[in-house]
């Protein structure tokens, strides 16, 4: 499978015979510039969702939308109202029930897994990697590390790029803290500090769904988790692998109302992940506040993430006066640098062949930390990590 954006093959004469005859009649030169103006050869596009057990997932409908290179040739959704729909809501020519019968009859070089259940993830993304297909898909990216694993396997094999869309990692206010930090505005980092949403998910689902964008920013900001240890309960009670139970939208098993969690990291940092109830209104938004030797910063993650700086002051006899000030991008040295965002991105991955920035490795590693939070809580201990178990917890007798 063609996997770069590369122009037409000449047809009806072998190379060798059309510089021959070109050059003979002194028309080398101009038939070159031609052939090289002719545009780039459209990569096959398609997307695969599910109407029926739920909404597509944040856009990823839409992702091949205004893109020239691109060409949209087929959805696949097994939901007859939903597939006619979101066909016509995306400009889609073919609409297939079975997805199967998509990637054997249309042979796309590109495909967004929009469903948000990821239930289904691991056997649709395997498809869609056997047809020779790049892959794009809702986040969670599994539910287990083994089927991430499997499926990385599969795409090195073949050459090919998956992208997962925990987008956080890509956005500008995420991009602008990077280089803030990197600067020294903080400081040395020590410490991270983790808030799910803490709304009805608290606990087991809040950790799946959001959590896994915060785990994965821990790993931006400090590298890959050395161990894991954590506390969850269920109902005032620390849980046992029978609370596993499945929600609607279908990330795997999950278990308790309250997490507590820690991790360790490279160079002594230390970080935390909360999910209860208790604290929604102590702690506000979603997000993650890093501690660093100078300062502080908090990612306040809402329709569109906002960052805060705040900076050390002493102790007084009228107490501390740190205050949260918004990150002002006028303060910083270094130039932005470009950021395609994440559809760009992997897109351009697929054509210089390099590993995209939400990469399946990074996907799978939240679904890791994820489940070394269930490893410690039912075995009462200190995980290391990678995991060696590549099960789900909630699932093994």
């Amino acid at each position: 499978m063609e996997t770069n954006f590369t122009k037409p093959n000449v047809r009806d004469l072998t190379r060798r015979d059309f510089i021959r005859s070109a050059s003979a009649s002194g028309l080398l030169a101009t038939s070159i510039a031609r052939l090289q103006a002719q545009p780039a050869a459209k990569l096959k596009a398609a997307v695969i969702g599910h109407t029926g057990r739920g909404d597509y997932g944040h856009g990823l409908d839409g992702i091949f939308a205004n893109r020239q290179q691109i060409e949209l040739v087929a959805l696949a959704d097994p939901d007859p109202d939903g597939r006619a729909k979101t066909a016509a809501k995306i400009g889609a020519p073919r609409q297939y029930a079975d997805y199967r019968e998509m990637l054997d009859k249309e042979r796309p070089n590109l495909v967004s897994l929009a469903m948000r259940q990821a239930d289904q993830h691991h056997a649709i993304a395997s498809a869609i990697l056997r047809s020779g297909a790049h892959l794009y898909s809702e986040k969670p990216f599994t539910t287990t590390p083994s089927e991430a694993d499997d499926l990385l396997s599969e795409a090195a094999k073949r050459e090919l790029k998956i992208a997962v869309a925990h987008t956080l990692r890509m956005s500008p206010q995420i991009v602008l803290l990077k280089r803030a930090m990197a600067e020294g505005m903080i400081g040395d980092l020590v410490e991270m500090r983790a808030f799910g949403k803490q709304d009805a998910r608290a606990g087991g689902e809040d950790m799946m769904v959001l959590g896994s964008h915060l785990f994965d920013l821990m790993r931006l900001f400090a590298g890959d988790p050395i161990w894991g240890t954590a506390r969850v309960r269920w109902q005032g009670r620390d849980i046992v692998r029978t609370d596993g139970h499945l929600v609607k939208d279908n990330v795997g098993l999950l278990a308790g109302d309250e997490v507590f969690a820690q991790f360790a990291f490279p160079k002594g940092v230390n970080a935390t992940f909360t999910s209860t109830t208790k604290l929604r209104e102590t702690t506000g938004n979603w997000g993650i506040e890093f501690y660093g030797s100078k300062g502080a910063a908090r990612l306040n993650c809402d329709v569109a993430p906002n960052i805060f700086i705040r900076r050390a002051t002493a102790w007084k006899a009228e107490g501390k006066t740190d205050a949260w000030e918004p990150l002002n991008p006028a303060l910083l040295k270094s130039p932005s640098p470009q950021n395609l965002g994440p559809v760009g991105d992997w897109l351009e991955a697929v054509a210089h062949h390099r590993e995209p920035e939400c990469s399946g490795r990074n996907a799978m590693w939240a679904v890791e930390m994820v489940m070394a939070v269930y490893h410690s809580a039912l075995s009462n201990g200190r995980i290391a990590l990678p995991l060696a178990n590549r099960q789900h917890p909630l699932a093994m007798k």
